[in-house]
């Protein structure tokens, strides 16, 4: 019951933030963090309503997000429960209106993502989802699609940045359909509710896919990161670098994972 009382108090709190996320949409100013990155109050005012509520009903739980994190240096992972959130990941979108974009919140037990509960804005649709618990697309339940990859296979892909996997990223525009989002979040959520068949992600952070990857193990689906395992998480750190991995069905992920390793293997 542990789980199941933090599991729906936290899709109710969720839900609470969309009037604003909505309202907002388009008209947020954006602000450029330290990193680079961009930010709007309407982050940090779902980051700090959520927190407050995840904390009032869950007071021994960890509680982290993007935004609300001390930049000064990285936080252990101590208690049994944590929360990892990314309050809009999609903030470029979000404020230029594109509306490819979502709230993102990830439970973990003992620094293993065990549900995750994500609100699309595009659709209007909470997914939620854990491993034995079943996932859940709006009212449906949904999976990762069972086929082999094939040349019309859809792929989520964010355009390399670093130089060293750009041969990669051809290899993979060339073989599959490609689709851009500007959401790490919804590339591997979509992939878990058997939207997209595949993605290749090259600098992701834990709170781009905590939830997702929730979501994908009870999709029956299968993330490989490339660089090490990011979970079990034991440090929460706003200044992480970023990750590589691929997600879909054993049979995608084993043939994006050639594909990336194979051109990384090539450019050394």
């Amino acid at each position: 019951m542990e789980t199941e009382n933090r599991i729906e108090v936290a899709k109710r709190a969720v839900m609470a933030q969309t009037d604003l996320l909505h309202r907002e949409f388009g008209r947020a100013r954006r602000m450029t963090k330290s990193d680079g990155s961009q930010v709007t109050p309407v982050d940090i005012a779902i980051s700090e309503d959520l927190q407050r509520t995840i904390t009032a009903a869950f007071p021994d739980d960890e509680f982290f997000s993007e935004e609300l994190a001390d930049a000064a240096g990285p936080a252990l992972l101590r208690a049994r429960f944590a929360w990892v959130l990314d309050p809009i990941d999609g903030t470029d979108n979000y404020a230029a209106g594109v509306p490819f974009c979502a709230i993102s919140l990830g439970l973990l037990e003992h620094g293993v993502p065990v549900y995750g509960i994500i609100y699309d804005l595009c659709r209007r649709v909470l997914m939620h989802g854990g491993p034995g618990r079943g996932l859940w697309n709006g009212g449906e339940a949904a999976q990762v699609r069972p086929e082999p990859p094939h040349a019309l296979s859809l792929i989520g892909f964010h355009t390399p940045v670093d130089e060293a996997f750009a041969q990669a990223g051809t290899r993979v525009i060339r073989d599959f359909k490609i689709r851009e989002l500007g959401s790490a979040t919804l590339h591997l959520a979509y992939v878990a509710a058997g939207m997209l068949d595949g993605v290749v992600g090259h600098n992701v952070k834990v709170w781009d896919v905590a939830a997702a990857c929730a979501l994908c193990a009870a999709g029956r689906g299968e993330v490989c990161f490339l660089d090490g395992d990011l979970f079990p998480l034991r440090k929460f750190d706003v200044n992480m670098g970023g990750v590589r991995y691929v997600a879909g069905n054993p049979v995608v992920c084993s043939r994006l994972k050639a594909i990336v390793a194979g051109e990384v293997l090539a450019g050394l």
